[in-house]
């Protein structure tokens, strides 16, 4: 009678211990964390498994853990392409952060529109992006917003600024669109753009491009490309003998570029979608947090990353509140999670943000930072008013 009873009482225990366990929300993570473009997209990887750690750390989605999927997409279209099949067939993900580039955001996001999943892209800036879609939505302003600050600064710290030199990526959407708003800029503000150089984000010598800017004896330099190619240009700049100012687009926004121009870096002004600084009860947590684990301040990419699996969580607490997320078949679930982020109003590390109904951010605050280099290795971005 006692072993029966002791059989019935740990059969109890054991259905009450199965049924505790909570599946997971998977969301999906599709940056690059390899090829010439993981400079950015490591920060992003560290601002979403951050949003992981602290939001399942205050009870996920009310009492549902989330559990970020990872995958890389290189930085290229077809690893883009690759990387959101794998999301969105195989490990069924509610909807995907993602990708790094504008580029790859044009190859894949119809991928996922076209599969009703929804995209958050954490740093995909270009002009058209929403457009792709009906599910593509992104937490990173436009450039033709954040942009032209950079030159309105730049003004400030030198109002003698009369003649240009813009640089940009060619093969990379983003530095196209990005160009193109910062010769409009300059145009606007009565400045003469005297040379416009392209390179390639795979070139390491930019001899022919620095030449023809210093013969053209510019006062300002405009840099639209990535992490690698844009820190090399900056560098070989310098080198060779430019010593005005040089402003570098969103793509060299990133403290992974200091190994890069390393002392070269120095003095080079950006414009910022995300200060440190930033007064919303949300950002002043995650720069606390972020700051105790990684000793230095968070930077735009995390911060944007970050943003879209909060977007995301956030999105998904409301629809949990009016039906169980576990009794949603997945379908319908990505299309009411879809509904629900560009209906929804978000307190984030960028501030206040909310969407148009095309998935257009609308984001208050704008910031352009400078940098300032401690040494050959080590720097910050100091922000400007």
């Amino acid at each position: 009678m006692k072993r029966t009873l002791s059989l019935l009482t740990l059969a109890t225990l054991t259905l009450a211990s199965a049924q505790k366990v909570v599946t997971p929300v998977q969301i999906g993570v599709a940056v690059a964390q390899t090829s010439n473009t993981a400079l950015l997209g490591q920060e992003e990887v560290i601002g979403a498994k951050f949003a992981e750690k602290l939001i399942n750390a205050r009870g996920g989605i009310n009492g549902t853990p989330i559990k970020l999927v990872f995958q890389d997409t290189g930085g290229d279209e077809a690893g883009a392409i690759n990387a959101f099949q794998n999301l969105i067939s195989k490990d069924n993900v509610v909807g995907i952060v993602g990708p790094t580039l504008s580029q790859q955001a044009f190859a894949a996001d119809p991928i996922a529109d076209r599969a009703k999943v929804p995209v958050l892209g954490p740093s995909n800036t270009a002009k058209g992006i929403p457009q792709i879609g009906d599910f593509i939505a992104r937490v990173s302003a436009p450039v033709a917003v954040v942009a032209p600050n950079a030159i309105k600064q730049a003004l400030k710290l030198d109002p003698k600024i009369k003649k240009v030199a813009v640089l940009y990526a060619q093969n990379d959407a983003f530095s196209v669109s990005e160009t193109g708003t910062f010769q409009q800029t300059a145009k606007d503000l009565g400045l003469n753009v005297a040379t416009v150089q392209k390179f390639q984000t795979t070139d390491n010598d930019f001899t022919t491009q620095v030449t023809a800017v210093l013969g053209d004896n510019v006062d300002l330099v405009i840099i639209s490309g990535l992490a690698n190619d844009g820190g090399n240009l900056v560098k070989q700049l310098r080198q060779l003998g430019y010593k005005g100012l040089i402003i570098g687009g969103n793509g060299l926004n990133t403290t992974n570029m200091f190994p890069v121009c390393q002392k070269y870096c120095d003095g080079v002004i950006i414009a910022q979608a995300y200060s440190p600084a930033q007064a919303s009860a949300a950002n002043q947590v995650f720069v606390r947090e972020y700051t105790a684990q990684y000793k230095k301040a968070p930077p735009q990419f995390a911060a944007q990353a970050y943003t879209g699996v909060q977007v995301f969580v956030d999105a998904l607490r409301v629809i949990d509140r009016k039906k169980k997320l576990s009794e949603w078949n997945l379908p319908d679930l990505r299309v009411e999670l879809n509904k629900q982020v560009l209906l929804g109003k978000y307190n984030t590390p960028l501030g206040a943000i909310s969407f148009d109904k095309e998935g257009e951010v609308n984001q208050k605050d704008f910031y352009v930072a400078q940098i300032k280099m401690q040494d050959a290795k080590n720097g910050t971005f100091v922000y400007l008013k």
